[in-house]
């Protein structure tokens, strides 16, 4: 009789780990804030030892005994710590946490009713940084970068000739790229609509004031710029040419009028000149009008 209550006995703690199985919890939390992950504990068993692991070869470990009344770390950065008094709440607080943090944990819990297990997946989500703009060709650009999970994209109106460009990041984020092009389009205003689980934006560009004639317009304007300041140079250039010419033929004058003397006459040597006249016949020469008499 006792052998077989202890068979039923046998069978019946084999179905309940069957049926049960292992305790899991799924936790998502946002990058830089609190992740607290769980470990249910019935107060009424006598707690002897809860451990805390995290699924890696050298990655952190937290301990409580509770006949030494002791804590243990290892491997474990100071954003790691207990939520609460592991003796009445072992609970596992995380702040910030970031994406180094991301995997999975488990919590083993030592009582005089035995040894559980309880499973715990830490996601971290990462909200994506959005921008929209648009260049000369009326090509409107709404971006995503760097999100996790990776962010959709729609557009207001609907577009059908949108395309989509994704890149992967080594730390698990994701930019979107989406484009579309509105050209044809009547709407002065095109809106960007992101989703994500973290964020939800919606970005509006007017394009009424993006026109595909500014480069061009920019381009005339330099031209003529470029064309009135060559002009300019040109006359500067033109009226100092024009003064050193004036100047030199002012300067031979007086050189030619001071160096010319004519052979006077003995009979004239003694005979001595008002200072007057002598500068009136300096002042007014002038060589071509020298004629010659023989």
């Amino acid at each position: 009789m006792a052998q077989t209550w202890a068979v039923l006995a046998a069978l019946l703690f084999l179905l309940i780990n069957l049926v049960e199985g292992p305790a899991y919890n799924m936790v998502s939390v946002e990058a830089g804030h609190e992740a607290v992950l769980s470990c249910p504990y019935v107060s009424k068993v006598s707690l002897l030892m809860v451990t805390w692991k995290m699924k890696c070869s050298a990655c952190c470990l937290l301990a409580y005994r509770s006949d030494h009344n002791e804590t243990r770390k290892l491997n474990c950065s100071e954003r790691m710590m207990w939520k609460y008094s592991p003796s009445s709440d072992p609970a596992l607080r995380i702040y910030p946490v970031n994406l180094g943090d991301e995997g999975n944990y488990t919590c083993e819990i030592a009582s005089s009713a035995g040894n559980f297990l309880f499973f715990s997946s830490l996601t971290v989500i990462v909200p994506p940084t959005v921008t929209l703009t648009c260049d000369e060709r009326r090509v409107v650009v709404c971006q995503a970068s760097a999100g996790k999970p990776a962010a959709d994209i729609s557009w207001i109106p609907a577009s059908n000739h949108s395309t989509m460009e994704e890149v992967h990041h080594p730390n698990g984020t994701v930019t979107r790229v989406s484009y579309t092009g509105w050209v044809n389009s009547t709407l002065p205003t095109v809106t960007c609509l992101v989703t994500h689980p973290a964020t939800n934006q919606t970005l509006s560009l007017d394009l009424s004031y993006t026109s595909p004639r500014l480069p061009y317009l920019l381009i005339g304007g330099s031209a003529s710029v470029a064309a009135v300041s060559g002009v300019t140079l040109c006359l500067i250039f033109r009226c100092r040419a024009f003064r050193l010419r004036k100047s030199a033929r002012g300067l031979a004058v007086p050189f030619a009028t001071k160096n010319f003397r004519s052979t006077p006459s003995h009979e004239k040597t003694d005979a001595v000149k008002p200072p007057a006249l002598s500068e009136s016949i300096y002042q007014n020469y002038n060589p071509r009008m020298i004629y010659m008499g023989y």
